[in-house]
């Protein structure tokens, strides 16, 4: 799990990546939750999302967004976070140009910006969003939404309330072509302090029916 120090726009960002396995191996990009409530690289579900990404192969890198840990500059509401998350995917293309695929995976704060990274790079084709913050930030962006991808909450989330997360939900399901699941992970709050056996059980069924169902092609590379 070396520790990586790769640019960003507004100086070094710091992270830890695992290479993949094999030269086009597919990549996965893990993004923290909310710099300014705690959220860093060594929260606990960043670190299991990281470790289940290695175990199937995955080129996996997390990192810090601006202004946490050794990452420098300072927390810009999102806007700074999403340009630090674009870095951090060209970094590791620039490691794996032939990726099979690419995948994004965030929590709470990291999904709302993983949602509008892949909205920006056609090369994601799947996603994992745990607790997105549906009451707090604005999704209506994902109009499309491009890749199919799982929604993941806690019944007893104090923060992130189960009923935006449904709606958010339900509105990404009338779109064509792409398919959305929910799983409502019971007594969970927001963090999932005593369900993260749950929650990871979640995740590793969802990727387990996708990486032996859909088609893996040659990632294409947005230009513009």
């Amino acid at each position: 799990m070396p520790e990586v120090i790769f640019p960003g726009p507004e100086g070094r960002l710091e992270g830890r990546f695992h290479p993949g396995t094999r030269p086009r191996a597919p990549v996965a990009l893990i993004l923290h939750s909310h710099p300014q409530a705690g959220g860093t690289m060594n929260n606990k579900i960043v670190q299991l999302l990281y470790q289940t990404f290695v175990k199937r192969g995955f080129a996996t890198l997390r990192f810090n967004f601006r202004g946490v840990g050794k990452s420098q500059g300072t927390f810009d509401n999102g806007i700074g976070e999403l340009s630090d998350a674009a870095s951090a995917l060209d970094w590791v293309q620039q490691i794996h140009p032939e990726a099979e695929t690419t995948w994004v995976a965030g929590v709470s704060f990291g999904a709302w910006i993983g949602m509008q990274l892949l909205m920006r790079r056609p090369e994601i084709r799947g996603f994992i969003s745990i607790a997105p913050p549906a009451n707090m930030y604005d999704f209506s962006f994902l109009a499309p939404c491009p890749s199919s991808g799982i929604i993941i909450q806690g019944e007893a989330d104090e923060v992130v309330t189960p009923s935006a997360v449904q709606k958010l939900v339900d509105k990404l399901r009338t779109q064509r072509h792409i398919t959305i699941h929910h799983d409502l992970i019971p007594g969970a709050n927001h963090f999932f302090a005593n369900e993260l056996d749950l929650l990871m059980k979640s995740v590793d069924d969802y990727l387990d029916m996708r990486l032996a169902t859909d088609p893996i092609r040659p990632a294409t590379i947005s230009k513009r």
